[in-house]
């Protein structure tokens, strides 16, 4: 029996690791459950659920979640006490599903206790990898990715030698712009940026995949999950998500990850990994799916793919900067603060205008997005 945390419960990722983790009862029991702020669903997960604490990111909801709580479970809050349920002995498994930098301190935690991280927050990579790649390696813990695109490249190196690998080949659907003039992007709307053509998922990373960011910052994981250079990391779109990843081999070999586009696939292989257990999710069926089509990304158009390459490019807090302006824009995007194709703009500005710093420590990465953050929405208001 494996104990669970997720970080995140009340989102996409925590919704379906759940979902996942009621089919075997046997195998998995959810320890703790924490929430951004949705504490009408964390309440509901906790009487399904029946955790032994639960937490609450935004502090301002912890006391009226205390009360309605009445004692019946530790309630932890804040980013200090999320980070702080990480000590628990009672946790295996940590699903770290947490959106964007507010993920990293809990990992960190959780990697210090040597604990298994399904690693769904991507951020935690992009914007400390070398510092979370070295706390595994000492503490032995364990990092499994929970993203498809990096459990389908984890299973097509299983048995490898990773000296013989010529190419990591990251998929992209291409999001719900694939097909639109770049002309028209300043009158993209929220509405329509967040139809994502395949994936149901929060509103933060469907905007990151309107923009290609999403799979700007997965290219900087796979970096650092699979220790090689960008130039052995490239993008190709395929619209229909069912191959979602692939690897080539220095003989020309090309092996591949199918499945159709269910995020409940690759949260299972995360928590039973290195086994595989049955389950009943959708298959893939060629003769209806007729056809597989696949096309270079427009990074004329998708601007934000080449901003990441450029931050892993550069190095040190670079990701961290173009994390933090990502963030901050595409929040801006969603209060209708600024137009769509200002975020990669914005981005831009922030990696031109804030110095990265080389071989940082945790402080110059929390300095350098607390800054960055500042700075973009500075930036912003000039915008019109």
């Amino acid at each position: 029996m494996k104990n669970i945390c997720i970080l995140g419960s009340t989102g996409s990722i925590g919704r379906n690791a759940l979902e996942v983790i009621a089919n075997f009862p046997d195998l998995f029991h959810v320890t703790y459950l924490t929430a951004n702020k949705n504490t009408d669903l964390l309440l509901d997960q906790l009487k399904r659920f029946k955790p032994r604490g639960i937490g609450i990111l935004d502090s301002g909801c912890a006391q009226t979640l205390k009360q309605q709580v009445n004692g019946a479970v530790q309630v932890f809050s804040g980013e200090e006490g999320i980070t702080g349920m990480m000590q628990q002995e009672d946790i295996d498994i940590v699903v770290s599903s947490l959106v964007g930098f507010a993920g990293l301190m809990p990992t960190i935690e959780a990697i210090k206790k040597g604990k298994t991280i399904a690693l769904a927050n991507k951020e935690t990579l992009v914007v400390a990898g070398e510092l979370i790649t070295a706390l595994a390696r000492e503490h032995h813990a364990t990092i499994v990715p929970v993203d498809s695109e990096h459990s389908a490249i984890m299973q097509c190196l299983a048995g490898e030698d990773h000296a013989k690998i010529a190419k990591l080949i990251l998929t992209a659907s291409g999001g719900p712009f694939l097909n639109l003039l770049k002309e028209d992007f300043p009158a993209i709307t929220i509405s329509s940026a967040l139809k994502h053509p395949n994936w149901n998922m929060g509103r933060k990373i469907t905007i990151d995949s309107a923009t290609l960011m999403n799979k700007g910052l997965e290219v900087i994981e796979a970096h650092w999950l699979f220790n090689l250079p960008a130039e052995k990391i490239d993008v190709i779109i395929h619209p229909q998500s069912i191959i979602h990843s692939m690897v080539e081999f220095i003989d020309g070999s090309i092996k591949a990850q199918l499945g159709v586009p269910d995020m409940k696939i690759p949260i299972q292989y995360a928590l039973t990994h290195p086994e595989r257990m049955a389950s009943t999710f959708s298959r893939v069926d060629f003769a209806q799916l007729k056809q597989m089509t696949f096309y270079k990304p427009d990074r004329e158009k998708f601007e934000c793919l080449d901003l990441a390459y450029r931050a892993l490019k550069e190095g040190g807090t670079a990701p961290a900067i173009l994390n933090a302006a990502n963030e901050s824009a595409v929040d801006l995007f969603l209060k209708e603060k600024i137009r769509f194709d200002h975020i990669p703009f914005l981005i831009n500005l922030a990696l031109d205008g804030i110095a990265a710093k080389h071989l940082p420590s945790l402080d110059d990465i929390i300095e350098a997005d607390a800054k960055t953050r500042i700075y973009t929405l500075e930036k912003s208001s000039n915008l019109k």
